[in-house]
């Protein structure tokens, strides 16, 4: 909209602002204070409820704020004061719902903690449209000293979350948590295991099966736990990944895989007899792992049986690494490259959404495909200049 025509300030107590064919109206009042007189600007909201401003000095001030709110009306862009008086731990039950809809209990459990240890002690009680850059920046500074890169972020991102919606719902104009300077996440070494050091575990385990199955199949430990009879196919050596079992704050939760997505995974020729052996006395809904009812827990990271396996196979060889169970996933798409799979096969086997997102993952493990693509063109090359170079054989010597 574009302003058409404004009555001269200084002439009228109503300032009439037109934009193209409507006319709004709003009131500048004069009142009187101990520091003398003082302006009141009385408008209309988009809703038709009525707001005010007060405290201007000049009747001028009191209609170029006027004029202001009719051009933000008018743009859509109007903000109510009173809304950015909202109080973030409202707004933030508001967000915290909406993600426990729409992320796994795994995914939720971290947010939740984390609201309500490091977020809303500290920001609760406090009015969105109050809250400054630099004092969200001190906050975020003052946690990257006192916790990881992770555990920040995650703190971050919900306070920023939160002012999103608020922004959205035209409560504030901009985010005051936006571009920030932030902790950098620093990526963890993978361990991958050679086949023999997978043998040396799984002979040193209590669970022989289990870590072959998820050294050569790549499943999350979830993801294996899942699984029950029915998923088996003998005949094609294949699992049919479509369950989920995590536990939090001590319960099993049962969901899809990660992606949402279910998958054929296969599994080498060695393992199905051990596989078959689980299977029996299970029916179709029987766990394959375990007891065949309840779900396997990971195990305890100090003291569980896996913890237990990597420490004699470490006596065993002084050179095994440390490793954990979700190693064995790292292990699984180094055996696969290394056996000459591509990165779209090994992108199916793992789950990820994209290839992409194995090769940002795995980029380590392609070093040798960049080496054999230098070599086949070095050969190539050598190829056509030889080629060129020799002499035609003439006619009489044909």
């Amino acid at each position: 909209m574009v302003l058409a025509s404004l009555t001269p300030w200084n002439s009228i107590t109503k300032s009439h602002i037109q934009f193209g064919r409507s006319q709004l109206v709003g009131s500048v009042l004069a009142y009187s204070t101990s520091g003398g007189r003082r302006y009141r600007v009385v408008y209309r909201k988009p809703d038709h409820s009525q707001g005010q401003k007060r405290g201007f000095r000049t009747k001028r001030d009191a209609e170029l704020y006027l004029a202001e709110v009719e051009l933000s009306k008018a743009r859509g862009e109007f903000i109510d004061a009173s809304s950015a008086r909202a109080r973030v731990d409202g707004l933030g039950d508001v967000w915290l719902a909406a993600q426990e809809q729409l992320l796994k209990p795994s995914a939720f459990a971290p947010l939740e903690s984390t609201w309500r240890l490091h977020v809303r002690p500290i920001w609760g009680a406090r009015e969105i449209g109050g809250i400054r850059h630099s004092e969200v920046q001190t906050w975020v500074s003052d946690l990257a000293k006192r916790m990881s890169a992770t555990s920040t972020l995650r703190a971050y991102g919900i306070l920023a979350g939160i002012l999103d919606v608020a922004v959205k719902d035209r409560r504030i104009a901009s985010n005051p948590a936006r571009d920030l300077t932030l902790p950098r996440k620093k990526g963890k070494a993978k361990v991958y295991l050679t086949h023999t050091q997978v043998e040396l575990l799984a002979d040193s385990s209590a669970h022989p099966t289990l870590v072959h199955f998820l050294a050569y199949t790549g499943l999350r430990w979830g993801e294996a736990t899942g699984l029950r009879v029915k998923h088996l196919d003998a005949l094609r050596r294949r699992v049919r990944v479509e369950e989920n079992a995590v536990k939090v704050n001590g319960k099993i939760h049962l969901g899809t895989p990660k992606t949402h997505a279910t998958r054929s995974v296969p599994y080498p020729p060695f393992l199905a007899e051990p596989l078959a052996r689980l299977c029996e006395g299970k029916g179709r809904e029987g766990i394959l792992f375990g007891d065949g009812v309840s779900h396997m827990v990971i195990p305890h990271s100090s003291r569980g049986w896996f913890v237990a396996a990597v420490r004699r196979a470490q006596e065993a060889e002084r050179d095994f690494p440390r490793v954990t169970p979700h190693d064995l996933r790292h292990t699984a798409a180094s055996l696969a490259i290394s056996a000459g799979a591509n990165v779209k096969a090994v992108q199916r086997m793992l789950g990820h959404a994209s290839a992409a997102m194995t090769l940002d993952v795995y980029a380590d493990l392609f070093d040798d495909d960049l080496e054999a693509v230098s070599t086949a063109l070095d050969d190539a090359r050598t190829a056509a200049v030889v080629a060129k170079v020799l002499p035609r054989a003439t006619q009489a010597e044909v």
